[in-house]
């Protein structure tokens, strides 16, 4: 069971990994478009909707990274004192009234817009000659179901916490950096 909730774990990351790169695209085009407003006084109407596309891709995908890696935001003042088996209780049913539910829900509406933006093949109305948006809807389904996957694992999660009265393992990733262990290790303080 472990290698299977690790193996989505990975998944999650690998696929989060892969959208973290258009954070280098969005600043490239954003610069670009910088230069070419004010140094050029040629500003490009098309940059908006698709800084606007990018980034709301980068977001979308990023979300069963973040739930991966347990970093979504949740309140801490009371939840970090209570004990793992109490911790997992409260994700449990919150689980299962409010993610599951909602990321179903999120799916079929995002089925829907991308059906509907595919049949007609919409383009943006923001601006005049809009770029197409059909393919920006498309990843509102495809980040809800990664969402559901990475949900389901974070709900067996809870019960194994709950049985073994301790977390399970996850997938090792990046550390934030702490400057103070950082400058001891250094030599430097």
């Amino acid at each position: 069971m472990q290698s299977f909730l690790i193996f989505i774990d990975k998944l999650s990351t690998k696929v989060g990994q892969a959208f973290s790169w258009l954070i280098v695209l969005l600043t490239g085009i954003i610069v670009f478009e910088v230069g070419s407003r004010y140094i050029a006084n040629h500003p490009n109407p098309w940059v908006f909707d698709v800084t606007y596309m990018l980034y709301g891709t980068l977001f979308m995908m990023a979300g069963a990274y973040t739930l991966s890696k347990n970093g979504h935001v949740r309140g801490d003042v009371l939840y970090s004192f209570f004990s793992p088996r109490t911790q997992a209780f409260f994700d449990l049913i919150l689980y299962i009234v409010f993610f599951i539910p909602g990321v179903v829900a999120l799916c079929y509406a995002g089925y829907t817009f991308a059906a509907d933006a595919w049949a007609i093949k919409e383009h943006s109305s923001v601006t005049a000659d809009g770029p197409p948006i059909y393919h920006f809807k498309t990843i509102i389904p495809i980040a809800g179901t990664l969402l559901i996957f990475q949900g389901f694992v974070e709900i067996v999660r809870c019960i194994v916490c709950l049985k073994n009265g301790d977390w399970p393992s996850r997938e090792e990733d990046v550390e934030e950096v702490d400057v103070d262990k950082l400058k001891a290790m250094v030599g430097k303080e």
